[in-house]
């Protein structure tokens, strides 16, 4: 009896240590992405597609190739209900899950990417912020872990200038911004400040308080101001409500101009047939469905019954802006693991990556975004690695391109990027790197 107890107890024994040591092996070769959400609160509408679109290009990536070079991914959602408190709890809670740590965090909100800013060179987690965040962080001498890739608002708000002074000269016209009164919301008006100055237009800057859906005293201003453009800088239902309320005062939708979070289809189908004719800055990206990527989705995802959401959102604005996100951190991790080997990458090692990101025409080829995105390359002067957007219009049912591509000019952009990245170096006590010394 005695002898088999023993038996029992040394299989128990090995058994165990079998499962910790497949689950240790399992839990090695994995690279864990936290995925920062907001499916309830104001902003859900806009927030989920976004959401759905992130979660199952990362479930693309392990259903189709097995993972980044055969390591897993495996990632957690964090409710933050676009509030920045949240935000930072989610961030505190995920930046050292997985066996090498966040791979990094995409917070979707430039108030959640002000609060982090701070904690990242200490925690050594990289923050993706695709298309938003803080303009001037583009400059990784002074910004390190920060990657504003393919478009600050800063370049937003240039090309949105670029394209109306085409249509003539600006110079005694009046431009309304309706903004967000938020980090977000704010971040757009140096830029225009500036180019009023050297343009010769009137600027008038119009906050909306969160979430937006009280707008009826900015559009009087409007009808009595009656400016030759307004340029649209909000978020979720905020949108929605600037259209109806155009519609109410009569504003022409034409002259109307979207940030690319303010140009998408839950911003526009709640006025449906009365939004058209709205225009809309488009992140490289609109709302293509049929790319290969889109098809492979369809295949690997949608049809095993694996979608994060319905499946009509294929291929819809913020659902493409979603899996580009996702893209660019798995492009990330895959660049790293060509200096660091086919492993799970920390922390750091993610951040060498995305600073030596280099996705050419060949390379969005091959990843099925040929025709969705234009080239990406980044380096320690250029943590956006992109800078060109062309405008969209919605035409009552869906959007379509309505402009060749722009690039914004860093002629006039870059002098206030150094400028702004220098007095937070100052504020913070932050030494820059040189990157003529960087490879």
């Amino acid at each position: 009896m005695k002898t088999m107890m023993k038996k029992i107890a040394l299989l128990a024994v090995a058994a165990c240590s079998m499962a910790t040591g497949a689950a240790f092996g399992q839990a090695a070769n994995e690279q864990f992405v936290p995925v920062m959400v907001f499916r309830t609160g104001a902003y859900a509408p806009n927030g989920a597609p976004w959401a759905n679109g992130f979660v199952d290009y990362l479930k693309l990536v392990n259903e189709r190739d097995g993972g980044i070079n055969g390591v897993r991914i495996t990632y957690e959602e964090c409710e933050t209900a676009y509030a920045a408190d949240r935000g930072v709890e989610c961030y505190e809670r995920l930046k050292a899950k997985g066996p090498t740590g966040a791979t990094g965090f995409n917070p979707l909100s430039t108030g959640i990417t002000f609060a982090i800013t701070d904690k990242a060179p200490n925690d050594k987690v990289v923050i993706f912020t695709t298309g938003y965040g803080r303009s001037e962080s583009v400059d990784g001498s002074v910004f390190g872990w920060n990657f504003p890739f393919m478009g600050t608002y800063w370049d937003a708000a240039d090309i949105l200038v670029q394209h109306v002074a085409k249509k003539g000269s600006l110079k005694g016209k009046k431009i309304a911004l309706i903004y967000h009164d938020s980090p977000f919301g704010k971040e757009p008006i140096p830029v225009l400040e500036e180019h009023a100055k050297k343009q010769g237009f009137e600027l008038l800057k119009l906050p909306v308080t969160h979430p937006g859906l009280e707008q009826k005293a900015t559009w009087l201003q409007v009808r009595q101001q009656k400016p030759d453009y307004v340029f649209l800088w909000g978020w979720g239902g905020m949108n929605s409500t600037a259209l109806k309320e155009a519609i109410a005062v009569s504003y022409p939708r034409l002259q109307m101009y979207g940030v690319w979070w303010s140009a998408a289809e839950p911003d526009t189908l709640p006025a449906g047939e009365a939004a058209k004719g709205y225009n809309g800055l488009a992140l490289q990206h609109s709302s293509e469905k049929d790319a290969p990527v889109h098809k492979d989705m369809k295949k690997y995802v949608q049809d095993k019954g694996k979608a994060t959401g319905p499946r009509e959102e294929l291929g819809s604005v913020l659902y493409n802006r979603g899996m580009i996100s996702a893209m660019l951190v798995v492009e990330s991790v895959r660049q790293a693991q060509t200096k660091f080997g086919k492993k799970p990458m920390t922390g750091e090692q993610v951040r060498w990556g995305a600073e030596h990101l280099n996705i050419d025409n060949a390379r969005i080829k091959a990843m099925g975004f040929d025709g969705v995105m234009q080239p990406i390359k980044t380096s320690c002067t250029d943590h956006g690695g992109g800078h060109r957007a062309r405008i969209h219009t919605w035409d009552g049912t869906q959007w379509s391109y309505t402009s060749d591509w722009y690039e914004s000019d860093q002629k006039m952009l870059r002098p206030m990027i150094e400028a702004a990245a220098k007095k937070y170096a100052d504020e913070k006590k932050i030494t820059p790197r040189d990157c003529k010394k960087e490879g």
